[in-house]
């Protein structure tokens, strides 16, 4: 590796969020359950996907992957692609990124800021075709690109088993009782869920994703119509919440209403599954930590329709 490139990677500061308690915002959780929220916005790059796109980029630089001049090449619905943009403009590496067409406005103009070139997948096809389009570009220049491979890369679950989990566990005292986390790549729930089973034995680990395959959850998959990654684990969850396009947008916009905290549609179904995990322990009479990621701010988000009144 570079020695330029080694000193940027020691200067990196990635993870260590602040952990949100926003069960003031819903009354009907009562003393008994709460629910906590890791603030990835606070990441660098302003997402979560800062976490994995380290982990991949300071591996592959560290064992010549991308030696020789290669073109760090993978598939993003966003975030992702935004964590490659500001790692490779800070580490001098190309970046080259499909994404769906259907990218918002505002993330296909910060991936272009940071000098990303972007080829757009049919919007219909979702992550799935920018999938197939990066296997498609990798083929015919095979000596020009090196394939991050999010989906396939142990950096993307490695890199919660090693920052997030532990980091929850600390900020709740070791008192996370359930974690509840979406289904894109499958990395923070199997790499979190993973950890904070070897912390608490007793702690139930929840997976989310949407409830069907035409969704409006960028980022999320429908497994059972999706192309499965293959870091993903079904066995690591415990349970498994199914969470609608509208029912996420409802769940952030009442906290940003309710509780001053803006989110992306991820985290509001995130925020969905926790909240209907909370009523139904509320209704239990248990007591319960619920731990959940916000993957990013609503703030990118704006345009979005679900906002108006």
């Amino acid at each position: 590796m570079p020695a330029t490139a080694a000193r940027a990677i020691a200067d990196i500061r990635v993870g260590n969020t602040p952990l949100l308690d926003v069960s003031f915002a819903f009354p009907e959780l009562g003393e008994k359950v709460k629910i906590v929220a890791k603030a990835e916005w606070a990441n660098p790059g302003g997402s979560v996907k800062d976490r994995a796109a380290f982990f991949i980029v300071k591996d592959a630089l560290e064992t010549g992957k991308l030696d020789g001049g290669k073109v760090l090449l993978d598939s993003s619905s966003g975030n992702t692609g935004i964590a490659y943009a500001w790692l490779g403009a800070r580490l001098g590496v190309k970046v080259a990124l499909a994404v769906p067409g259907s990218i918002a406005r505002q993330r296909r103009a910060i991936l272009e800021a940071y000098g990303v070139e972007l080829f757009f997948t049919d919007p219909l096809e979702g992550s799935d075709g920018a999938i197939r389009e990066v296997r498609l570009m990798l083929k015919a220049e095979p000596g020009r690109y090196w394939y991050a491979d999010q989906y396939s890369n142990p950096m993307t679950w490695r890199a919660h088993h090693e920052t997030t989990a532990p980091e929850i566990f600390e900020q709740t005292q070791g008192r996370v009782t359930h974690f509840v986390a979406g289904l894109g790549t499958s990395g923070t729930f199997v790499g979190a869920g993973r950890r904070l089973r070897e912390l608490k034995k007793t702690v139930r680990l929840v997976s989310m994703e949407p409830d069907g395959p035409m969704h409006g959850l960028e980022g999320l998959k429908h497994m059972e119509t999706s192309i499965i990654p293959k870091i993903y684990d079904d066995t690591v969850a415990d349970s498994r919440i199914q969470v609608s396009t509208e029912e996420a947008q409802e769940a952030a916009k009442a906290l940003g209403r309710k509780g001053g905290i803006l989110l992306g549609p991820s985290g509001g179904a995130n925020l969905a599954a926790a909240l209907r995990l909370g009523r139904d322990l509320v209704a239990q009479g248990r007591e319960a930590v619920i731990a959940t990621v916000f993957a990013d701010s609503g703030e990118r988000y704006l345009g979005e329709r679900f906002w108006q009144p």
